[in-house]
């Protein structure tokens, strides 16, 4: 659960989507996408299936066109052969309502649906349009994400609140306006929905801007105005290490404030890496705030000139891939275990002191320091190991100690 500065999480709704709750008192959840043609619902389902299987508790697929929306049920079907129980968003724009209307078996296999307002039609369509998706998902008994983004605002809100602002005796910053109007979006959006029928405990809502103290300002409004959950994200955060930092720098802030139920990382994915990857910054940023655990930390200390060797370093990644592989089977015996935390430093300035506030941790000897790397467990020196196969020895003590701590 997210805490503020005040240790108090923003109260929202409860939903339930699928099989997975957010919002109320639930965890706050980790979400993905794909990027694969959902026309293709074997590659799709593939690729939803390692999403799920790298932490994402919900995945959002595209549904642009007749053959994705047929695609879905087979997406499924696939789905729920392979053992995956994920739940499955719609992400509809322009069309949404004929698709929804035509497909009645892709509108039930999904479990919400994401409307954009800014684009479900113009004028009198909009409004029509709207209703029709909201209908169909009280039909279905499913929820729905109202989804704004500034790059497919409502032109006719915007230039409603611009002009009133321009008369105002006070006129405030354009970018101000651009906040009310996303803010005003949304919640008129969600309010419409619960005057059709859909019960506010159905309805999430998210304002997605590409730069973070955008999405602060937004977001802070949508907490002070309402009580609907909300899915925080970027809409589009960037490649590498900067859409990791600026997505971190954005959703780090809220968390902190207790604001947001659902996260999603929207990385530029490297060529030929793994989509897999903004499920596990979108763990990291949960657990570096002390949110949520999904896998032990490992700290390990950056080295200096008192670590002319690699030693360490390559201590530490082989602890950090042995932990991953032994994950699905300490998964499976050993609840809990994701609290764990190991301390892998490289000399007798800091590592002692590290090894002993872990869980366990191992302090190797630096540069001219004796050949031997005591082992602190729970605070306490246990051991010290010596010999070429240190990583081997700490291995074992680890399995060990998750063996008699959560078996």
């Amino acid at each position: 659960m997210g805490y503020s500065a005040r240790g108090k999480r923003h109260r929202t709704h409860a939903v339930r989507i699928g099989n997975v709750v957010m919002g109320g008192d639930a965890p706050v959840r980790v979400q993905s996408m794909t990027n694969t043609d959902t026309a293709d619902a074997a590659a799709t389902a593939r690729q939803v299936a390692e999403l799920a299987d790298a932490g994402s508790e919900l995945v959002r697929i595209t549904v642009d066109r007749p053959e994705a929306a047929r695609a879905v049920p087979e997406i499924r079907e696939r789905l729920d052969a392979m053992g995956y129980d994920v739940p499955l968003i719609g992400d509809f724009h322009y069309i949404g309502h004929t698709l929804l209307r035509d497909h009645p078996e892709c509108a039930e296999a999904l479990d919400k649906y994401r409307i954009n307002p800014g684009n479900v039609g113009f004028r009198e369509k909009q409004d029509r349009n709207f209703a029709m998706m909201i209908e169909t998902a009280i039909r279905h008994g499913k929820a729905v994400r109202i989804g704004v983004n500034w790059g497919s605002l409502d032109q006719a809100l915007l230039t409603r609140l611009m002009d009133e602002n321009a008369r105002s005796d006070n006129p405030r910053d354009t970018r101000e306006i651009m906040h009310e109007a996303i803010v005003t979006s949304a919640l008129e959006s969600a309010r419409r929905a619960e005057e059709l029928g859909l019960a506010a405990d159905r309805i999430v809502i998210s304002a997605k801007v590409s730069e973070v103290q955008d999405l602060v300002a937004c977001y802070r409004l949508l907490a002070e105005r309402s009580s609907y959950a909300l899915h925080l994200g970027l809409t589009e955060a960037g490649m590498g290490d900067a859409g990791i930092i600026v997505s971190t720098a954005g959703l780090a802030i809220l968390l902190q404030e207790g604001i947001g139920d659902t996260i999603r990382v929207s990385l530029t994915p490297e060529p030929g890496h793994a989509r897999t990857r903004e499920v596990h910054v979108a763990q990291e940023i949960l657990q570096s705030l002390g949110i949520r655990a999904f896998s032990p930390g490992i700290i390990a200390c950056p080295g200096c000139g008192r670590t002319t060797s690699t030693r360490f370093q390559e201590l530490a990644r082989d602890i950090a891939q042995f932990v991953r592989e032994k994950r699905p089977e300490w998964q499976a015996c050993y609840p809990g275990f994701e609290e764990l935390q190991i301390a892998v430093m490289g000399c007798i300035v800091n590592g002692p002191g590290e090894s002993k506030h872990a869980d366990i941790g191992i302090s190797l000897p630096g540069t001219g320091e004796a050949p031997a790397a005591p082992v602190f467990i729970d605070g306490k020196k246990v051991t010290t190991l010596r010999g070429e196969d240190l990583a081997g020895q700490f291995r074992d003590l680890i399995e060990d100690y998750v063996a008699r701590r959560w078996g």
